[in-house]
């Protein structure tokens, strides 16, 4: 039987579904061989490797009234909406540590999805690759900054250098990368969407505003970044119909934005989350027609 992948997409705060789902999972010991994530979902992806029930409801909840957590403070320190500095290095190392420890040790492979916005391509980090490639003492700054990468959206943040490659949000090339999971052999997959089953992206509004900061491909990508996502949305479908996927998806619209800091509402998204995959659970088990698989790490 073929191992199972799991395919988590981004949409920034309306991550904080995936958060839900991922630690209804983390309580049923329900661990995939291999995991991948762009931008929120790598974020989120990362908190379930290392085995942090609740982590990720702490970090998209409790921190969004937090000074640093985004707006025109950070817009004007660091020229990004989001607090990119609480969230990828004082929340991580002070706040809420994260267990890179357990992390690493895992033998879940973890893959983030970012863009490269000169070739204006997909560009994936492999957990991995960092453990081989980098000492004990950086290993844990890469992965921080491959996750950051992954998560920096166009006119709201810089792109992040890594391995001298200008990198931004996975989700222009790869929103949900299910191709790449398939040609890393992982042919069936549990795919986590952040987007009801009637959503479809519309067409980028600003392309003209585009053309004016980015490179002629970047812009490109950005232009057609709806048909790229609605197309996939079209593939995973049909994947669904012949059993080789397995989508959780918000089963009510969630109501909220990639930029939310109403923790009223950010809380009924993560319940709707844990909700679903609790409902879906029994199914999900006969899907996967036995746990032993998924569950070894």
């Amino acid at each position: 039987m073929h191992e199972i992948g799991l395919v988590l997409e981004g949409g920034g705060m309306r991550g904080v579904y995936t958060a839900g789902v991922l630690d209804f999972f983390m309580e049923k010991n329900l661990y995939f061989p291999y995991v991948i994530g762009v931008s929120a979902g790598a974020c989120n992806a990362a908190s379930y490797i290392s085995k942090q029930i609740g982590r990720n409801k702490t970090v998209l909840i409790d921190y969004v009234k937090h000074p640093d957590f985004g707006g025109l403070k950070t817009l004007i320190n660091e020229k990004s909406l989001f607090g990119m500095k609480l969230i990828f290095e004082d929340i991580p190392i002070k706040y809420e540590p994260f267990s890179f420890h357990c992390f690493f040790k895992n033998k879940q492979k973890f893959i983030i999805t970012a863009t490269d916005v000169e070739k204006a391509q997909p560009y994936y980090i492999d957990k991995h690759e960092i453990m081989k490639n980098y000492s004990f003492e950086n290993r844990n700054d890469k992965i921080l900054q491959a996750i950051k990468a992954s998560s920096s959206l166009p006119f709201i943040s810089p792109s992040v250098e890594f391995n001298g490659i200008r990198l931004l949000d996975g989700g222009i090339c790869d929103p949900i990368p299910i191709k790449k999971s398939e040609n890393d052999g992982m042919l069936r997959n549990v795919i986590i969407l952040t987007r009801d089953k009637f959503y479809r992206k519309k067409p980028f509004k600003y392309a003209g505003v585009t053309r004016k900061i980015y490179n002629q491909k970047f812009s490109y990508a950005l232009s057609n970044r709806h048909k790229k996502y609605n197309d996939t949305l079209d593939y995973i479908e049909q994947l669904q119909v012949d059993k080789k996927a397995f989508i959780i998806r918000p089963s009510k619209p969630l109501n909220i934005d990639r930029f939310e800091r109403n923790q009223s509402k950010l809380e009924k998204a993560y319940n709707i989350g844990y909700e679903d995959a609790l409902y879906m659970y029994r199914d999900l088990l006969k899907w996967m027609e036995t746990e032993k698989q998924v569950t070894n790490y």
